[in-house]
């Protein structure tokens, strides 16, 4: 699967939206990845996590780590494709913003371990999965996510894989065109529109 059929994979179930949005981070921005329309398809989730494994299947992984919340539907799946466990990293029982591996969760002493994710903006899921990891005796192989929209602002220590590279504009409130321009802000997450019932997989 290349970069351009994934994002036409994205814009087919209506991940790829266009508009004015508030991100988390505050900044706006004229676009926005929905990811759980794709994740919530289970067959299209399939199709991309098959790409994840075929560009890694000789790397020879024995864990896949992805951390709450879409970042474990793909863990999942990648792992399930590769016949390996998986490992969830989720938010620490301290109400920290750390995350940890609970449940019980052990990993077999040098275990090779991918880390995949859903969208990759400040990286900031990623590094709290890899702090994690480092507590474990683990080897980090690499990291695979479907998006990266960081425009090439975050990097690793191991490698990166990417279904496809966005690097999507954004803008500070004061200097947003789309306010300037009078086109309604929505804030992803808090209204229906464009989203809708799920599509047969």
């Amino acid at each position: 699967m290349t970069e351009a059929e994934f994002e036409t994979l994205l814009r087919e179930v209506g991940a790829l939206k266009e508009g004015h949005f508030l991100l988390a981070s505050g900044r706006h921005s004229g676009q926005y990845i929905e990811k759980f329309d794709l994740l919530r398809q289970p067959r299209m989730t399939e199709q991309a996590c098959r790409e994840f494994v075929r560009q890694v299947q000789d790397w020879g992984v024995e864990v896949v780590a992805g951390p709450t919340t879409g970042g474990i539907l793909l863990a999942f799946e990648v792992a399930r494709q590769l016949g390996v466990a998986a490992a969830y990293a989720e938010r620490a029982s301290d109400g920290s913003s750390a995350r940890e591996f609970r449940r019980g969760t052990q990993f077999p002493p040098g275990a090779k371990v991918l880390v995949v994710d859903d969208i990759l903006t400040t990286g900031g899921s990623v590094r709290e999965t890899l702090a994690a990891l480092e507590r474990e005796d683990v080897q980090v192989l690499g990291i695979a996510v479907l998006v990266d929209r960081s425009g090439g602002r975050v990097a690793f220590d191991v490698p990166l894989l990417a279904l496809t590279r966005m690097d999507i504009a954004t803008w500070e409130p004061d200097d947003c065109p789309l306010c300037r321009a009078g086109v309604p802000l929505v804030k992803p997450g808090t209204t229906a529109s464009g989203g809708g019932a799920p599509k047969p997989a």
